[in-house]
């Protein structure tokens, strides 16, 4: 059984929630997210929470049951609070910044990599002078700012000898010797 699925969804104060022909729709401070449900999924919404129900147990709606649940939630989580991911560039002369939605990066490259970032996406560079350059990503798509944030890492992957490259915040890697003599 669905276990996550089964979990009601409290919806917090400010929070508008309407479905349309299986189309849910989620408007809050932060912005405005639409997600498609399949045509079996039901949403209902009693006194301030959300119930998913699924038409039976087969093994394809146990399994939609608990993705539209946790997708229904992340949206309303992006429209309150909202997401950030933080992209840390460790490498020597590896450098960030940013005009507007533009973000340009030198990662050892023979050219500089600017990117065109989404309107939805707002993004902020902090260069200290002794730390790692770091790129914080805010939205309220978790998966919009998710794809950004592995787009900017997969430009220069951590390598496991040095540990150089664009990593997550936090992200441990994997470190390997060297040659031995």
């Amino acid at each position: 059984m669905s276990r996550i699925g089964k979990s009601p969804i409290t919806l917090p104060q400010g929070v508008e929630f309407k479905v349309n022909d299986n189309v849910v729709t989620v408007k809050g401070k932060l912005g405005e997210l639409t997600q498609k449900l399949t045509s079996d999924i039901t949403v209902k919404e009693e006194d301030g929470t959300l119930t998913v129900e699924r038409p039976s147990d087969s093994k394809e709606h146990k399994a939609a049951h608990g993705l539209y649940r946790a997708l229904i939630a992340n949206m309303i989580e992006g429209v309150t609070k909202g997401y950030t991911k933080e992209l840390e560039l460790v490498g020597v002369g590896y450098r960030a910044s940013n005009q507007g939605q533009k973000l340009d990066l030198a990662l050892g490259f023979s050219h500089n990599i600017v990117l065109e970032l989404a309107p939805e996406v707002k993004v902020e560079t902090v260069s200290e002078k002794g730390k790692n350059p770091i790129v914080k990503l805010t939205s309220h798509d978790k998966q919009l700012v998710g794809q950004v944030a592995a787009k900017i890492r997969s430009f220069r992957k951590p390598e496991p000898y040095k540990g150089k490259g664009v990593k997550f915040v936090g992200e441990v890697i994997r470190r390997k010797a060297g040659k031995s003599a």
